[in-house]
Formats: structure tokens, sequence, C-alpha cells
């Protein structure tokens, strides 16, 4: 890519950046908080992605 194109590309992401800030930020503040059983329902999809992976390798060699 040219120079100017990533000038360009860097000045929008700092666009989206700037204009996602207050909905992000209020988010944060008025969003859902974490339960107990929050952690393993986010383990669970987590182990399945590193398990899939350990067999996907193991069939390769």
């Amino acid at each position: 890519m040219s120079e100017a194109l990533n000038i360009i590309a860097a000045i929008v992401m700092a666009m989206f950046v700037f204009m996602l800030w207050p909905a992000a930020k209020n988010w944060q503040q008025h969003g859902p908080k974490a339960q107990a059983g929050d952690w393993q329902a986010v383990l669970l999809p987590i182990a399945a992605v590193v398990g899939l992976v350990f067999v996907l390798i193991l069939i390769v060699r």
C-alpha cells in the first residue's frame, strides 16, 4: 500500500475511535454486571477451541 493510503486508514481509524468512545463509555457504566457463572460460560468455548486445535495438530503430524 502506498504511504498516502496508510495515512488515510490511520485517520479513519482514529475517527472511529473518537466517534465510538462515548458509546463504549456508556456501555461500560450501564452494562450488565458479571455473575458467578460467567467465567464458566467463557472458559468452556475457549477450552473447546484449544482442544480442537490440539486435535488438528495431532492429525497433521
